[in-house]
């Protein structure tokens, strides 16, 4: 998401992802983006499954998204449940630097199941 390059890609799979972000499981939460546009927006998939760390013990009869995770500024609207396909919706509300924020919504089916917005410390590529 450079300045002097517009970035045009309409999806990025699991393996693309892995190579542009440092994150790795139990912390990489997305499989997939299916939609972007430059540096403005972006749509993830988060396939939820049941076998995820923040689902243990968090509720035994009931899991639940977050459960565990630690959240700041978020509100959460409805559960998200093992199964769900959550939607990721990012739009980037500012740039300061190399400190960005963005406004985000987790959708589900349609209705959305949370959202708040986020900070992110974005570094440039180096050259290669």
């Amino acid at each position: 998401m450079a300045d002097n390059a517009e970035t045009v890609l309409e999806a990025v799979d699991i393996l693309q992802l892995m190579k542009l972000l440092p994150h790795r499981y139990p912390f990489l939460l997305v499989d997939r983006v299916i939609d972007i546009d430059g540096d403005n927006s972006a749509v993830g998939i988060k396939n939820v499954t049941v076998n995820e760390p923040h689902f243990q013990g968090h509720f035994p009869d009931q899991p639940v998204m977050p459960g565990v995770l630690t959240i700041d500024n978020a509100k959460f609207r409805r559960p998200v449940m093992p199964g769900d396909r959550l939607e990721l919706h990012v739009r980037k509300i500012k740039r300061r630097g190399n400190i960005w924020r963005f406004a985000c919504e987790g959708i589900v089916d349609g209705t959305k199941a949370a959202e708040a917005e986020i900070s992110a410390m974005i570094s440039p590529k180096p050259a290669s």
